[in-house]
């Protein structure tokens, strides 16, 4: 097979990884977006805000659990690699056991410790007293969707790591289709409240776990049959593709470095967040606006970051190094492509989408002031994105948190410093340097790591 052919086959991978996981980041938004459509048109302003600050709540409390996912992920990408079928089954079918036992256990101290969860999730979120009794019923209702939740993150991590990114993007449009429907039938049928809006999400992320576990099921049953003749293979080849067993201690110790990882993500944007709202009304809503322009991005690159895990990881279990490097050339090459047309999109059309998400002038009009920043998220952000895939894949954590707590370092040294010379700049400038940073310090990781492993 030349370079051209092996070129084709890793862009073929990628894009058969990626686009379905694109459609997923998309869709995810609705699950909330759709709520507040709802409340809007049966409620007022409390409780719109009460959707809104429980489901804040909830999204920074799974957020927090994502290592979930990204740790199932790289395991399984990395067994898959070593040895498919039986055998890889096999291994496999204990990462979805370790994770599930896991997330199962994390879910349950969540049902168990809801009061103490709500009440510091209202202490910190600060609402007033009529959006917080709408808070905690909405929350009293949803936290029951925790084990659901955080057992979606591990079956999406495994289909991932599996090669898979199509079952999660079925899992989550139907998903999002019935909690359109379930919502709608509670709330204008059953003449329910924001209980019937919280009734209708968990029905959804219920549903979305059944379903998936759904496809587990099935794809073990398809592939029973393969069992006896990778068994066979095995006993000729001996053990060695095992040589590296997976460990429960090796899945904790990966999942540590990544919640710690996640911290510093959530201390970044709440502090953005809050940093916004401290300037006022107006600057809040700016720095809203303008961090569209990054959501947008983050939900494309986020789609290669997945077929990141999943090549890199599957290419590092079959100890193909060179075929690890092509994967991470070609994730490359298309990630500056994407930097190319984002720029080129929010160049020309960056003025004209923040019309289109608000009528009022005068936030547009600041908006435009600080736009040039916005333009420089895709160069800036995109090396992060496409290495954490690779980084995951690779199962390489540590690197992931050192990369982001340093990071995260310059963000708050940079804001502080500069804050009271040149204000609402230095938040952005803050932001930049923190993306950028992210990307170079796994850039000298990876490249360090790959020479010693050559050597």
């Amino acid at each position: 097979m030349n370079n051209s052919d092996y070129s084709c086959k890793y862009n073929r991978e990628i894009l058969r990884l990626a686009v379905p996981s694109i459609v997923t980041n998309i869709t995810v938004p609705l699950l909330g977006l759709v709520d507040l459509a709802i409340v809007g048109h049966i409620g007022n302003e409390t409780m719109i805000g009460a959707v809104a600050v429980g489901s804040m709540v909830f999204n920074v409390m799974y957020w927090l659990m994502g290592f979930l996912r990204m740790g199932t992920s790289g395991m399984t990408a990395q067994e898959y690699g070593r040895e498919k079928g039986g055998a890889c089954q096999s291994a496999a079918k204990k990462m979805l056991w370790i994770s599930l036992r896991l997330a199962l256990l994390i879910a349950f101290g969540m049902v168990v410790l809801q009061v103490p969860l709500r009440w510091l999730s209202l202490w910190l979120m600060g609402p007033s007293e009529e959006v917080a009794a709408l808070v905690r019923l909405y929350f009293n209702i949803c936290i029951w969707g925790a084990p659901a939740v955080l057992s979606l993150y591990v079956t999406t991590g495994w289909f991932i790591g599996m090669q898979d990114t199509r079952t999660p993007m079925v899992v989550s449009i139907a998903q999002n289709v019935i909690n359109i429907l379930a919502s709608l039938v509670l709330v204008f049928g059953f003449r329910m409240r924001i209980e019937g809006v919280a009734l209708g999400t968990l029905i959804a992320q219920w549903s979305g776990a059944l379903l998936a576990a759904l496809f587990v099921w099935w794809r073990f049953r398809r592939e029973r049959s393969q069992e006896g003749r990778s068994q066979e293979g095995r006993s000729k080849e001996g053990r060695s593709k095992e040589g590296r067993p997976m460990s429960s201690l090796s899945f904790f110790k990966a999942n540590r470095d990544l919640f710690l990882r996640t911290l510093c993500l959530v201390s970044v944007n709440l502090f953005f967040t809050s940093a916004g709202a401290r300037q006022g009304d107006l600057m809040l809503s700016v720095n809203t606006l303008l961090m569209t322009f990054f959501t947008l991005f983050s939900y494309v690159m986020d789609g290669f970051a997945n077929a990141g895990e999943a090549l890199c990881g599957k290419y590092y279990g079959m100890e193909a190094e060179e075929r690890l490097r092509g994967a991470v050339r070609h994730l490359f090459r298309w990630g500056w492509l994407m930097v190319v047309l984002f720029t080129l999109a929010y160049a020309v059309g960056g003025k004209f989408f923040l019309s289109c998400l608000t009528s009022e002038t005068s936030v547009v009009d600041a908006a435009v002031t600080y736009l040039p920043w916005a333009l420089l998220i895709p160069l800036s952000g995109m090396a992060a994105f496409v290495y954490d895939g690779i980084f995951v894949g690779l199962l390489d954590t540590r690197g992931m948190l050192v990369s982001c707590a340093v990071a995260t370092a310059a963000f708050f040294t940079i804001h502080f410093l500069l804050f009271p010379v040149v204000g609402n700049h230095a938040l952005w400038l803050a932001l930049l340097v923190y993306l950028a940073l992210r990307g170079i310090v796994q850039h000298l990781l990876f490249h360090t790591n790959r020479a010693k492993a050559a050597s």
